[in-house]
């Protein structure tokens, strides 16, 4: 009669624990789905009003004219997501490949006539943070990965165009023969001012006055440190 009466008041409590779970999990999945219809509710344009901005910040643009005139003949592109360039299998998923790197941006990319990708230029700042380390050596190691050399160029230490040159002697050679010596050439783009010619319509002055920053873009590393301190992505 013991035992009877022990095994039925384990039952039970079992049973209010496993209610007591279900209620729980209930209301997670409530609250969750509240907050998601909270969200899908707001205003694209009303929640989040857009301002336009820069594409690249000061720093980047001498780097992008310096990389045009060391390497003319080449398409010069910056800040272009990771998963614009790099294609990866998809029996993982994709969504948490673009939350681990996907999403990161390449500060500029220098690509051969047909928009191939042969080189990454990293700028970093003189002084990282370490979130901000850690997320430039994690594209450097995908960008390895892929086969895409990597040059690091510090902020306020920009290489010459002489060394430019020297450090992208990899990309030269058979590449450049091919865009100098091609038969057919792919029709022109619409024509964009060369960073030249835009900084002496003026820009050049708001570059040596450190010009107004309220159209500047984010840096690279501004979201660094708004990423979950615990995470342990690699």
């Amino acid at each position: 009669m013991d035992a009877l009466s022990s095994f039925t008041s384990l039952a039970l409590a079992a049973t209010a624990l496993l209610v007591l779970s279900f209620i729980v999990l209930r209301q997670r999945m409530s609250s969750r789905r509240a907050s998601r219809e909270r969200r899908e509710a707001l205003d694209t344009v009303v929640a989040w009003p857009p301002e336009a901005a820069r594409v690249l910040t000061i720093t980047e643009r001498q780097a992008y004219d310096l990389l045009k005139r060391a390497m003319p003949g080449y398409v010069v592109l910056g800040q272009v997501p990771l998963s614009r360039f790099l294609r990866v299998p998809s029996r993982h998923s994709y969504s948490d490949w673009l939350q681990r790197v996907g999403s990161l941006s390449a500060d500029l990319l220098l690509c051969d006539a047909g928009s191939r990708v042969l080189a990454v230029v990293d700028i970093r700042p003189a002084a990282e943070s370490e979130r901000s380390r850690r997320r430039h050596e994690r594209m450097a190691r995908v960008m390895r990965a892929a086969q895409i050399h990597v040059h690091v160029w510090r902020e306020g230490a920009l290489p010459s165009t002489a060394e430019v040159r020297t450090a992208m002697a990899h990309v030269s050679g058979p590449a450049a023969a091919g865009i100098k010596s091609s038969p057919s050439r792919p029709m022109p783009l619409i024509p964009i001012a060369e960073m030249s010619e835009v900084l002496a319509d003026g820009d050049r002055t708001a570059l040596d006055q450190a010009m107004d920053t309220t159209l500047e873009p984010m840096p690279s590393g501004y979201y660094d440190d708004l990423e979950p301190s615990t995470s342990t992505r690699h």
